[in-house]
């Protein structure tokens, strides 16, 4: 990323804000800990992610390559994978309100401004967005440094509710409406909309639940009526809403956020009093 472009300060304008629902991974410096599981609770990516930075040569442990899958790591060995250093830092929960025009990646090589520019720092760690939205769609965005989180919830087996408000370039009748409960068929699939809902002083404004993340999803099933999307926001992911939380800024998640989400992928609940 450019040095030339002028840094965005905290929202708080007062340093790094208070997050009040960090956990500590609470390994010993001398536990073993596979080498995935070690990749992942860094936040790099998932474990099924880390085994194919290990099957192309790209992880080194105290210098040396790994080949195995099955090496164990301590705390304190040098992990590195395809150059960068990692370490197993406290897990990391945010909801951030995605303004228009922020692209969803880590680093933009036109340099562009990326959602890490929304909460940049402010927090000291690194984090990863959890999912995709365009450019031109707002609203809720996870961050979070817990790879098996990520991981699973963008996963399509875990069916992951995702709530949209839709504005149209033309009024969707009733029956087009309907369609979409029935579901209607793309390129790719059967699509589904579920939990419709118009705006009744708004006809060409609803609301709409999906429970998968394929690409461009729903401005292509707004395509399938012959028409196009004005406007997107995301304003519900797995329970989660923008409450309090305005364009452009973000918050911590709350303790039992971050477990309700765990829970609902099947991972164990983190203990925030260790």
């Amino acid at each position: 990323m450019s040095d030339k472009r002028r840094r965005k300060k905290p929202n708080s304008g007062k340093g790094k804000r208070k997050n009040p629902a960090t956990a500590d991974q609470n390994y010993g410096k001398d536990e073993e800990i596979r080498i995935n599981k070690y990749i992942a609770h860094a936040g790099l990516c998932s474990r099924r992610e880390a085994d194919k930075y290990i099957e192309r040569g790209k992880v080194k442990v105290n210098g040396e390559v790994v080949k195995e899958h099955g090496v164990k790591v301590r705390r304190k060995d040098k992990v590195e994978v395809d150059g960068q250093q990692l370490s197993l830092e406290p897990f990391i929960y945010m909801l951030l309100n995605k303004s228009k025009d922020v692209i969803t990646t880590t680093d933009d090589d036109k340099d562009r401004r990326t959602v890490l520019d929304e909460v940049e720092d402010s927090t000291g760690y690194r984090v990863y967005p959890v999912g995709r939205l365009d450019r031109n769609t707002t609203g809720l965005l996870l961050l979070t440094n817990d790879g098996d989180l990520a991981h699973r919830l963008m996963h399509p087996s875990y069916e992951v509710r995702k709530t949209y408000e839709i504005e149209t370039k033309k009024v969707l009748t009733d029956q087009q409406l309907a369609e979409y409960r029935e579901g209607i068929q793309l390129e790719d699939g059967l699509a589904k909309g579920y939990n419709i809902k118009r705006y009744a002083d708004a006809p060409h404004i609803f609301l709409m639940s999906v429970f998968e993340g394929r690409n461009r999803l729903i401005r292509r099933m707004v395509e399938f009526h012959g028409t196009e999307v004005r406007k997107l926001k995301r304003v519900e992911y797995a329970g989660l809403t923008l409450k309090d939380v305005r364009t452009g800024r973000w918050r911590y998640l709350k303790q039992h956020e971050i477990n309700n989400l765990r829970k609902l992928v099947k991972l164990e609940t983190l203990d925030f009093n260790k």
